[in-house]
């Protein structure tokens, strides 16, 4: 009997290079992926968060890798949803150093009666990051209640900040500690001029941010509105540009429309306005220019009623970014009326 030829070049090509058909969810599905986990990719799905039923059994998590796919297979692929009735309202959740968020609002969490009045803040904003400071322990009463007693960092996302710093060294430092204490590497950098203004010195805070990234951490960075500083900081790795509307607790509202918008414009990270909101159209014009997200914490704890206010800029954020997103009409020089002129009585 005689051996049987070897496959030639171009036979090997097309074998590796082989379309199926099988049946997705109902939808029959041409595919060249191998196993069902290619096949999981290419539908731009992630194995690790899916339950796959190939060929009516259960095909374990584990073994999707190597789980061979043939022409006619029927699978179901299902996830975890919320109970109700279906939304049709879009995805516009946004993302930071990978890690997706839908709420656009920051909060901080300084300056509130107490810690119970913050948490409630917290809820009513719907954020779901909040900036901490990063302060000594008081070992005279190591029993004090703490903030992660009322704001649980499982459920929420903690952002460790340099508040207070005035040079590089000092907010390397810092964040070194947080995240010995808590293993964050997301961390909020600032690197203050003075005291007076609380301006960013720049010249340390792309310093801070250059050694901060290549220690792994990914520092989302307050800066001064500069197009260019903003530019600098995202090629030392930044993960967000995070300019001042105004200084630091001073409610001005945003000062800087034009050179925020430019920032927005030229960055290829998210833009955050970070400092000097001061009350619910102040977040909206923020989100109207065009920003990923708002940072704020005075203009909340200050605010007569903090839990109202913060019901209020979360309103406002989701409002100005609706506005952003619709295309506002364009700005004229001159009346034009809603009604034509023409036939008029």
């Amino acid at each position: 009997m005689n051996a049987p030829e070897p496959a030639s070049p171009q036979t090997s090509a097309d074998h590796a290079q082989r379309v199926i058909s099988v049946t997705v969810n109902g939808d029959v599905r041409r595919t060249a992926a191998a196993t069902v986990a290619e096949l999981a990719q290419e539908l731009e799905l992630d194995p690790a968060k899916v339950a796959v039923e190939h060929n009516g059994q259960i095909a374990p998590r584990s073994t999707l890798g190597t789980a061979a796919l043939s022409d006619g297979d029927v699978l179901e692929i299902v996830h975890f949803v919320g109970g109700g009735e279906s939304s049709t309202e879009d995805d516009d959740s946004w993302t930071v150093a990978g890690r997706t968020f839908r709420s656009r609002l920051i909060v901080g969490t300084g300056k509130y009666r107490d810690f119970q009045q913050n948490a409630a803040a917290v809820e009513a904003s719907g954020a779901e990051i909040v900036t901490v400071a990063v302060r000594r322990v008081n070992v005279s009463d190591p029993k004090a209640p703490m903030l992660t007693d009322f704001i649980d960092p499982a459920k929420i996302t903690y952002l460790p900040n340099t508040a207070g710093c005035f040079n590089a060294e000092d907010a390397i430092r810092t964040l070194r500690l947080a995240r010995e204490a808590g293993g964050w590497d997301l961390v909020k950098l600032e690197v203050l001029g003075e005291a007076r203004t609380l301006y960013p010195d720049m010249r340390e805070t792309l310093k801070a941010t250059e050694i901060l990234a290549g220690e792994g951490f990914l520092p989302m960075v307050y800066c001064a509105d500069d197009p260019i500083a903003a530019k600098q900081l995202e090629d030392a790795g930044a993960v967000a540009i995070m300019p001042l509307g105004a200084p630091i607790g001073s409610g001005l509202g945003i000062q800087n429309r034009v050179t925020i918008r430019l920032i927005v414009e030229g960055a290829s990270v998210p833009v955050l306005v970070d400092a000097g909101v001061g009350t619910a159209s102040d977040a909206a014009v923020a989100m109207e220019l065009g920003c990923d997200g708002v940072l704020m914490n005075t203009a909340i704890a200050e605010a007569k009623d903090p839990i109202r206010m913060a019901r209020a800029m979360r309103l406002a954020v989701e409002s100005g970014r609706e506005a952003y997103r619709s295309g506002r009409m364009a700005t004229r020089r001159y009346a034009d009326p809603s009604s034509p002129l023409a036939g008029l009585i």
